[in-house]
């Protein structure tokens, strides 16, 4: 099974890969904010896990 840390990155790097594929500067906005969404997570998991 795929741990949360993985999959965050993972899909951070997916969303900032399509953004820079958007053909709509609505659409590259959206994937833009999921990968930071993403990003944000996993900063948040790495802060859990340095304490």
């Amino acid at each position: 099974m795929e741990s949360d840390r993985r999959y965050y990155a993972r899909r951070a790097a997916q969303e900032a890969l399509a953004a820079e594929r958007a053909v709509t500067d609505a659409a590259r906005a959206r994937r833009l904010m999921l990968a930071a969404n993403y990003r944000a997570r996993l900063d948040a998991l790495e802060r859990v896990a340095i304490v």
